[in-house]
């Protein structure tokens, strides 16, 4: 690893398994599983759970911008922007408090896939008792 890499965004293993770059298919596999947890049809995921499960999965954020409003869409000044600072060195990354934080996003990561895996092992076991067929 060189001194400058960056933690990528998105999950790095899923259930237990190595994840690249995700395929429609886990995506659409994760959305089932997250119609599932929240007690629905999974046949019948919805955009948000398509959403949620790309989000997950990718690690993508929402940078869309805001929508225009009639409240905002007026420019009424342009702001005059003048630099005060030339501003200062920052450290160089792949310090030790970097990977720390790339230690930390990998736990976290797993604790939340864990979590996830409790939640759907957990509904599967709920809909067997009730007598569904999975």
């Amino acid at each position: 690893m060189n001194n400058y890499s960056e933690p990528r965004p998105g999950k790095i293993e899923l259930h237990g398994n190595g994840l690249g770059a995700p395929s429609p298919e886990q995506v659409e596999r994760r959305a089932r599983e997250i119609a599932l947890i929240d007690e629905r049809n999974p046949d019948e995921f919805t955009d948000a759970d398509w959403r949620q499960a790309r989000r997950e999965l990718m690690g993508t954020e929402n940078n869309s911008p805001p929508e225009e409003t009639p409240d905002n869409a007026d420019l009424t000044e342009e702001w005059a922007v003048v630099a005060s600072s030339k501003g200062h060195r920052l450290p160089r990354p792949g310090t030790d408090e970097e990977e720390e934080t790339v230690g930390q996003h990998l736990v976290i990561d797993g604790l939340e896939e864990a979590a996830h895996d409790q939640m759907l092992e957990a509904r599967r076991e709920e809909r067997e008792q009730e007598g569904e067929i999975l």
